[in-house]
């Protein structure tokens, strides 16, 4: 049974953005989703995590149906996401914001939440850091900050959307090395990603998208070099 499962899953704003979409991503997996600006990828995590409802189709989450359950009751189950771009809470600490999120996103006490929050800073590299102001934080630190507090609700599955974007090539890195960590502990990945080599070095499957829907999925450097992909992702037709 899969962890996450979605079927016949349909948005629109005025025009479809995610059109009869199903797909699955078993527990322990890591799974990567590639496709053009505008393919409905942001958009379908945002179903998954509750931030969106849509208009057709079932969201299924370890055998359960939770296509209408609110998004603290799915944090709560271990479902997690980081933003495509950091929303810290500028005027609180690092701890602090971290510790929103052990609070908030799951059922501990005060003193559990504070343990959650500790080690969570400790396995995004940024305990050093848990008094700075969280508005004070450049790039990097803000999406460790982003990792920390998803991480400190103690997730099952963590959704990331473009992590990797904007940083350096050294900070990709060690971006990927910290992923790799949280994944060999257990947690299964969605990752959003346009910088693919990062996408490469992680994931074991990669979905396609393109207008909404699914155009490819498989191993990733198939994928990747299929003739679908190559055409809508990276702009490169028949010869």
């Amino acid at each position: 049974m899969p962890l996450i499962a979605v079927e016949g899953l349909q948005k629109s704003f005025g025009v479809p953005v995610i059109d009869d979409l199903s797909f699955a991503v078993d527990e322990g997996e890591a799974v990567g989703i590639v496709g053009p600006n505008g393919a409905g990828k942001t958009t379908l995590l945002n179903l998954i995590a509750g931030e969106l409802a849509p208009d057709h189709g079932h969201i299924f989450y370890d055998g359960r149906d939770i296509t209408r359950a609110r998004p603290d009751v799915r944090a709560k189950a271990g479902i997690a996401r980081t933003a495509q771009i950091p929303r810290p809470f500028e005027g609180l600490t690092v701890f602090e914001n971290v510790l929103v999120g052990a609070t908030f996103g799951t059922r501990a006490s005060r003193r559990a939440a504070t343990d959650r929050a500790t080690a969570a800073l400790e396995l995004a590299d940024m305990i050093g850091k848990a008094n700075v102001p969280a508005g004070s934080l450049p790039l990097l630190d803000r999406k460790r900050l982003e990792l920390a507090r998803a991480l400190a609700t103690q997730p099952k599955i963590l959704l990331l959307d473009e992590i990797a974007g904007g940083l350096t090539e050294a900070e990709v890195h060690e971006l990927i090395a910290k992923i790799r960590e949280i994944h060999a502990g257990g947690v299964t990945i969605v990752w959003i990603e346009h910088i693919v080599h990062a996408l490469l070095a992680v994931v074991g499957r990669i979905m396609a998208m393109s207008f909404g829907r699914k155009i490819a999925e498989g191993e990733p450097r198939e994928v990747m070099s299929s003739a679908a992909v190559r055409e809508v992702y990276l702009g490169v037709g028949e010869a």
